[in-house]
């Protein structure tokens, strides 16, 4: 299911005679002028509701002798929402985009001819600053301190507070005497 498809539907589920009628068909198909002395609701209310239920894939048509009848769509309701949820987004390219751009804008604030200025207060910002830094390491070696400490103080002359503070956002990795770059970093 797509998203438009989901937002189509969901729009349909939010309409309490549309849920009626989905429930009385989840009992058993029938056609207009049965659902309407059913619900107590008017012929064509009823079929304005089937057309948008119709549109959304929620419930299907099919001629049965001089009726049409309705039936429930169950594969469209066996779809969690979940799987709808952890599909790819039509605005998945335009919000990587704007996180593109924060990013970048958040380094170009904080970094001056490859500097670190000053450590940003707010943690989503020095987690982007952390993460420029640890691009300074390798990941499949192990670094003492004093080599950390170097490659740390060529980016910020406080490299205590930047080493203890990508030890804790997992950036770097620490046995006691050795570090080393998580290769499960988010970037």
């Amino acid at each position: 299911m797509t998203e438009a498809e989901a937002i189509r539907l969901f729009k349909c589920l939010a309409d309490k005679s549309r849920l009626q009628i989905l429930k009385s068909l989840a009992a058993e198909d029938m056609y207009v002028e049965r659902l309407a002395e059913r619900l107590g609701l008017t012929a064509p209310t009823i079929s304005f509701h089937l057309k948008k239920l119709s549109d959304a894939g929620a419930v299907t048509a099919y001629k049965n002798q001089y009726y049409m009848m309705y039936s429930l769509n169950k594969e469209i309701f066996q779809t969690s929402i979940l799987e709808i949820l952890q599909q790819e987004s039509d605005e998945a390219q335009k919000q990587a985009r704007r996180d593109a751009d924060y990013r970048q804008r958040v380094i170009d604030a904080f970094f001056e001819y490859g500097k670190l200025k000053s450590i940003p207060t707010q943690l989503k910002k020095e987690r982007i600053v952390l993460e420029v830094i640890a691009e300074a390491f390798d990941f499949d070696r192990m670094y003492s301190e004093r080599e950390v400490n170097i490659i740390i103080a060529d980016f910020y002359d406080d490299f205590c507070t930047i080493r203890r503070d990508m030890v804790s956002e997992r950036l770097l990795g620490r046995n006691g005497i050795e570090y080393w770059r998580i290769k499960n970093m988010k970037m």
